[in-house]
C-alpha cells in the first residue's frame, strides 16, 4: 500500500461483513446499467495530501469523461478511514461503483462477497490479464479464486538515505545487510540526530516491516492451511530485530515510537535521521522540499547482502488495486473506467506522478521509469519482493499483530525491556484475538 496509515477495523468486524454482504442489496454479481452516464469513485490518498491527489486525478477523470460521456465523482479517502469505509459499504450493499484498495486487503474484501471477481471474461474487456506484471497480480485475493481487484499502481520498499549525512560521518555507501545497518546507524547516531526511522504506531507499516523480517527468519505468519501463526520462533525472532533498532541498537530515537503518520519522512527531509525504509518515497521527499540529488536509494537490506527470494526476500508486494462493486448500477460504465485507469496512457501518467511503478507491463518500459530510483523499486518488484498472505483474516493480522508491534516501540521509547519473553507474550495476545478456525 501507498501513503500507509494505521489500518483498523473498528467496530465493522469482518465476520459482520460476511454475515450482512449477502443481503446487502447485491445484484447478484452482475451489476446494471441504470445511472449509465455517471459513476462514483473512491480513490486513496496517494500524494502528499488530498488536495494534491484531486490536482492529479481529476483532469484524467475530465479526460474520460470527454471520451466517453460518463461523469466520475471523485472522493479522495484517507488511509485512515478507508479500510472502514469499504467495510461499512459492503455491509449496507450502498458503496461506490469503483474503488482504490490497498492490495493488502484483497483477499480479506473478497471474502466479503461485496467485490466483483475478476474472471477471464472481465479481464478480457479491459484487455487482457497477461497485460499485468505476474508479482502485482499476485496480491489481488485469494490464489484458489478469481481475483477480486486489478492493479492499479505498483510500489516496493527501499533502503533511502540522506547522502549528506553519510558524506559528513564518512561512509562511503549504504548497508546491504542487517549488520552493517546497525554498524552505519551508530555512526550516524548522534548530536540528537538518529539513524533511521520508523513508523512505530503506524499498523500496516509494522506488519509491511516484520513480514519482510519474517521470510528472512523462515516465518509466513499463517500456515499452509491459513491459521494464524504468530508464535514460532522466527516470528518472534524477526519482531525483536525490528523492535530492536530502538530497543537495543539505540540508532531509532525513542519519539517514533508515537509516528504514525509519515513524520519519519519529514524527518528524514529535515535532516533529523539519515536512513528510512519506505515505499516509492521520492515524491514525498520533493513535497518536503528535498532535492533528488539529496538523497539516494537502495535495495533494503538482507541477511546475505544480496537480495532474491526466500529469506532474501526484502520487500512485499506493495501496491494498490482498483476493484468494482458487484452491485455497481453502471456495470459497463464501471468496466470503462477500469480499462481507461490501466490503459498504457494512464499507467504513465499517474504512476508518473506518484513516483511508482505500473503493473502493467507495456506501461512499465517507458523510459522514465528506468530512472535509478524507480529501477531499485521495479527491480525488487520482479525479484526479491513476497506477497502478504491472501487469506481472509490478512486485515486482522494488520490490526493485531500491527498493534503488538507498536506496543513493543512504547516499551522500548519508555525504556522498559524487550525481550524473547515479552514479545511472545505479546504475539500469542495477538493470536488469541484471530478468529478460530
Amino acid at each position: 500500500m501507498r501513503r500507509i496509515r494505521a489500518a483498523a477495523v473498528g467496530a465493522v468486524t469482518l465476520s459482520l461483513v460476511l454475515t450482512a454482504a449477502a443481503c446487502g442489496g447485491s445484484t447478484g454479481g452482475s451489476g446494471s446499467d441504470k445511472q449509465p452516464k455517471t459513476l462514483t469513485y473512491w480513490a486513496s490518498n496517494q500524494g502528499a495530501s488530498i488536495e494534491v491527489d484531486k490536482k492529479v486525478l481529476q483532469p484524467e477523470l475530465d479526460r474520460f469523461e470527454k471520451q466517453t460521456g460518463i461523469k466520475v465523482k471523485l472522493e479522495v479517502v484517507p488511509w485512515a478511514d478507508l479500510l472502514n469505509r469499504i467495510l461499512t459499504a459492503a455491509t449496507s450493499g450502498q458503496g461506490p461503483d469503483v474503488l482504490n484498495i490497498g492490495n493488502t486487503w484483497s483477499a480479506s474484501l473478497q471474502s466479503t462477497g461485496a467485490l466483483l471477481p475478476w474472471d477471464t471474461k472481465n479481464f478480457e474487456a479491459i484487455g487482457g490479464k497477461d497485460r499485468f506484471v505476474e508479482s502485482a497480480l499476485g496480491s489481488t485475493g485469494a490464489q484458489t479464486q478469481d481475483p477480486a481487484a486489478v492493479p492499479l499502481y505498483s510500489m516496493a520498499y527501499a533502503l533511502y538515505y540522506n547522502k549528506k549525512m553519510f558524506k559528513d560521518a564518512g561512509i562511503e555507501k549504504p548497508p546491504a545487510t542487517w549488520d552493517e545497518l546497525i554498524a552505519t546507524g551508530r555512526k550516524l547516531t548522534k548530536d540528537g540526530k538518529a539513524a533511521i526511522g520508523v513508523e512505530g504506531s503506524n499498523l500496516s507499516n509494522n506488519i509491511h516491516q516484520v513480514f519482510v523480517l519474517g521470510k528472512q527468519h523462515g516465518a509466513d505468519f499463517f500456515t499452509s492451511d491459513g491459521k494464524a501463526d504468530f508464535t514460532s520462533d522466527s516470528a518472534v525472532a524477526a519482531v525483536k530485530q525490528y523492535v530492536d533498532l530502538m530497543a537495543t541498537h539505540k540508532i531509532v530515537a525513542p519519539g517514533n515510537a508515537e509516528y504514525a503518520q509519515n513524520q519519519s519522512l519529514s524527518d528524514f527531509a529535515k535532516d533529523k535521521t539519515a536512513m528510512v525504509l519506505w515505499q516509492t518515497a521520492s515524491a514525498t521527499f520533493k513535497a518536503q522540499g528535498m532535492n533528488d540529488d539529496e538523497w539516494g536509494v537502495a535495495p533494503a537490506p538482507v541477511p546475505s547482502g544480496t537480495p532474491g527470494a526466500g529469506k532474501q526476500t526484502n520487500s512485499m508486494v506493495a501496491g494498490i488495486n482498483m476493484a468494482v462493486f458487484k452491485n455497481t448500477r453502471n456495470l459497463d460504465g464501471a468496466m470503462k473506467f477500469v480499462k481507461f485507469m490501466t490503459s498504457d496512457e494512464e499507467q504513465k501518467t499517474l504512476n508518473k506522478a506518484y513516483g511508482s511503478i505500473p503493473p502493467v507491463k507495456t506501461a512499465q518500459q517507458d523510459p522514465a521509469f528506468n530512472d535509478p530510483a524507480l529501477a531499485v523499486l521495479r527491480d525488487t518488484l520482479a525479484g526479491s519482493a513476497s506477497a502478504l498472505p491472501q487469506v481472509p483474516e490478512e486485515s486482522q493480522f494488520e490490526t493485531v499483530v500491527g498493534t503488538a508491534v507498536k506496543e513493543l516501540f512504547a516499551d522500548a521509547a519508555a525504556g522498559r525491556a524487550v525481550t524473547t519473553e515479552s514479545v511472545k507474550a505479546k504475539l500469542e495476545k495477538a493470536q488469541q484475538q484471530m478468529p478460530k478456525k
